[in-house]
């Protein structure tokens, strides 16, 4: 039985007891935060499950990290990286225990750097990327990482377009710290179906032109071109990643719907058509669906 999947929405309302008034206005929900103040709030350990977001840790002392199905020590200086489709937790917090965290949506880096994060060796499912840091690099990544609250609290323009580099500085610096080896191996075949499903996905994006078209919308479509049953496909996507093959293609298509709204000048119509939705209105009903607002709402805020 696959796991639940936790929103980064309940993340933030369980921190913060709401959501923040620019929630809906920040592509990707980034935030970063300080291990010390949740060691001063009493923080409990997370529940074991899957996230519907990706996170990024530097950890400072010693504890025991559960991820998937692996129970990983660590001690001093660790960074570590954690993919939505792998449950997690770690032991409770303790005294001394310092460092940082930030947690966000692919779509934060997708709709501008169009950087495919599922694709790197660091947010890997069935090899935790757990990096042990000498104090050089610790004093690297702990520089990074102030760098990023300190812009976050700040009223630059372009604040969230530094953060993203910041944060690229942070991956390709845990990149260089070991091989990739045979990371990108996969341990059965439904994980390999669901890795040639994803790289099909992500072939289509970004869409760069109104002559441009999203194709592959159903379950079906992807089943017929990759020469297996869409059921098969199905039960592979469930096992892999707790999702429907749907809801997979349904949130890539919001992220991208999203980037289109806010980065082009091409009207709801020419979205709605270069998106493979047959008409403007499906477009409307399908994008408030997803997130509650109209694309023209969206547009404004």
């Amino acid at each position: 039985m696959a796991k639940a999947t936790a929103s980064l929405e309940a993340f933030y309302r369980d921190k913060f007891g709401t959501l923040s008034d620019d929630f809906q206005k920040n592509i990707g929900q980034f935030n970063a935060f300080r291990i010390e103040d949740r060691v001063r709030t009493g923080a409990t350990s997370p529940t074991f499950v899957r996230r519907d977001f990706f996170k990024i840790m530097l950890y400072r002392g010693d504890n025991i990290f559960h991820y998937g199905d692996q129970s990983i020590p660590v001690s001093g200086n660790t960074l570590l990286f954690f993919h939505p489709q792998a449950p997690y937790t770690y032991e409770p917090l303790t005294a001394g225990t310092g460092g940082y965290f930030c947690v966000f949506r692919d779509e934060f880096f997708r709709e501008n750097l169009r950087l495919e994060l599922g694709k790197l060796p660091l947010f890997t499912i069935s090899a935790p990327p757990v990096f042990s840091l000498d104090k050089e690099k610790a004093e690297e990544v702990t520089a990074i990482f102030e760098k990023i609250i300190r812009e976050l609290h700040s009223d630059y323009a372009y604040k969230y377009e530094l953060i993203r580099a910041y944060v690229s500085e942070l991956i390709y610096l845990a990149m260089k710290l070991r091989p990739a080896g045979n990371r990108y191996a996969h341990p059965d075949a439904a994980s390999r179906i669901t890795a040639v499903f994803t790289e099909l996905l992500e072939r289509q994006f970004p869409i760069e032109s109104v002559s441009q078209r999203f194709e592959l919308r159903s379950p079906k479509a992807f089943a017929d071109r990759l020469s297996v049953h869409v059921n098969s496909l199905n039960r592979a996507i469930k096992k892999t990643t707790g999702h429907t093959t749907t809801d997979l293609i349904f949130e890539r298509l919001t992220a991208e719907a999203k980037a289109l709204l806010k980065h082009t000048t091409w009207n709801i119509a020419e979205i709605s058509y270069v998106l493979g939705f047959e008409d403007q209105a499906h477009f409307n009903n399908f994008f408030r669906k997803q997130t509650t607002m109209s694309p023209s709402d969206f547009r404004q805020v």
